[in-house]
């Protein structure tokens, strides 16, 4: 590895900490994802709910490996990459999460980082940029991981109303209430494990351009993860209650024991996703279990319009913040 000039080296800290700014600002924007059914069911107070997913967001950290932060940075040629393609795609994605969050969308900051990835690469070197075999399984889970979301979901639900059958409604609300802390915890612990790598795999990139790393993951400094880590448990700490309203009841309305089997769900899905090195949104994934939730009871339980009108936003996230990404590569690369 060569020693980078000081230039390089000022340059690597502000992007740096740009990266680490998206890694804030995404468990900023995806804490409704964490907090929204156990703040609507009313188990904890909103404060609470974010300290309690923000701490279980950083204790991911000693759980799961590094296998999604390795995947994240393939999608687009390494030769390709340099300080103004990391810039464009951090700006995109920034600025996407930042279009969402202020009119309340529950979007993916995931796929804004992904299409941020793909619209500064393609800006600077055309689609042979893109390592198509590193792209189709994170889109190919814009599909998956809501559905598995919607199964996991929708089959707690069923399997805890026949558990349940014989008790009272009073006592499974009691039950479900201290359940919900359970499953909240677990679920915050699959978005801190797949979403903190995301920006993982961004600083990896850094640190590889400017030869302080390498692909060999035993070169990436303790630093760089624990700082992804705790940047998006700040996120998540400050939260983003614009979107918790959406993602709590408008959907459709959750009890404790719906908001439990919706966390579960989700939280099986990203286990499942992150053992794999699967980037995927967790924004998706609970979307897709509280629909679960809701249609196993009723499919006229869901407003199936306010989740027409989310899925939209699905759709957009990776050609907007593209767009937006390209841009920002652009004005980089005349200014700089």
């Amino acid at each position: 590895m060569t020693e980078p000039t000081a230039v390089v080296l000022w340059v690597l800290i502000l992007l740096v900490a740009l990266a680490l700014a998206f890694d804030f600002m995404n468990g900023f924007h995806d804490a409704a994802n964490a907090i929204a059914t156990i703040v609507s069911t009313g188990v904890l107070r909103p404060g609470q709910a974010v300290v309690w997913a923000a701490a279980f967001n950083f204790i991911a950290l000693f759980v799961f490996g590094l296998s999604v932060a390795a995947t994240i940075g393939k999608v687009i040629d390494p030769k390709v990459v340099d300080y103004h393609v990391i810039f464009g795609a951090l700006v995109g994605a920034i600025a996407w999460n930042f279009i969402t969050w202020y009119f309340g969308i529950p979007s993916s900051s995931s796929h804004a980082l992904l299409g941020g990835l793909i619209g500064a690469g393609v800006a600077k070197a055309g689609m042979s940029a893109l390592v198509v075999k590193a792209i189709w399984l994170p889109v190919l889970f814009i599909l998956v991981s809501p559905t598995l979301g919607f199964v996991f979901g929708a089959l707690l639900l069923l399997t805890v109303s026949w558990l349940c059958k014989d008790m009272t409604p009073r006592r499974v609300d009691k039950w479900f209430r201290r359940g919900q802390l359970i499953s909240c915890a677990l679920y915050s612990l699959g978005h801190g494990s797949n979403d903190a790598q995301k920006t993982l795999g961004i600083v990896w990139l850094l640190l590889i351009i400017a030869g302080y790393a390498t692909s060999d993951r035993s070169t990436l400094p303790y630093w760089a993860i624990v700082s992804c880590y705790a940047a998006i448990s700040l996120g998540t700490l400050f939260g983003g209650w614009r979107i918790v309203k959406t993602m709590g009841q408008r959907i459709t309305k959750l009890k404790p024991v719906g908001g439990f089997c919706a966390e579960t769900g989700g939280a099986m899905t990203l286990f499942i996703a992150s053992s794999a090195g699967i980037p995927v949104s967790t924004t998706h994934t609970i979307t897709g279990s509280i629909v679960g939730v809701g249609a196993a009871r009723k499919l006229s339980a869901v407003r199936w319009g306010v989740a027409g009108n989310i899925v939209w936003a699905w759709v957009f996230t990776i050609p907007a913040s593209a767009f937006m990404a390209a841009i920002a590569w652009w004005i980089s690369w005349r200014i700089f």
